[in-house]
């Protein structure tokens, strides 16, 4: 019981601090960097063009967004969607089949 008095004792003065500060922190919406959003108008021009550094650096700047995730062949990828980065996949050719945001 007494472990229980002291961490109330030390975690109050915490929480009263956090609630004194003015105004909340603004906290970025999940999958979004502030300043980052991808576009995906005329990156369908990389669809045919072999996959390497260079036209992937090439379509994020291109595409405004801040991250690039290269999908090979029969990969599994997640779901989650983010407007801040760029997906390309390729195929065993290491070709461009589709190039999206998300």
């Amino acid at each position: 019981m007494r472990v229980q008095l002291v961490l109330a004792t030390i975690s109050c003065p915490t929480l009263l601090a956090c609630s004194a500060t003015s105004g909340e922190p603004v906290i970025p919406e999940r999958g979004v960097t502030p300043g980052y959003t991808c576009q995906t108008n005329g990156l369908d021009t990389f669809v045919g063009q072999q996959a390497n550094s260079e036209t992937g650096a090439t379509a994020l700047k291109q595409s405004g967004a801040k991250s690039l995730r290269w999908i090979p062949p029969n990969s599994a990828v997640t779901m989650d969607y983010r407007q801040d980065r760029l997906n390309i996949e390729y195929n065993e050719n290491m070709e461009i089949k589709r190039v999206n945001c998300g």
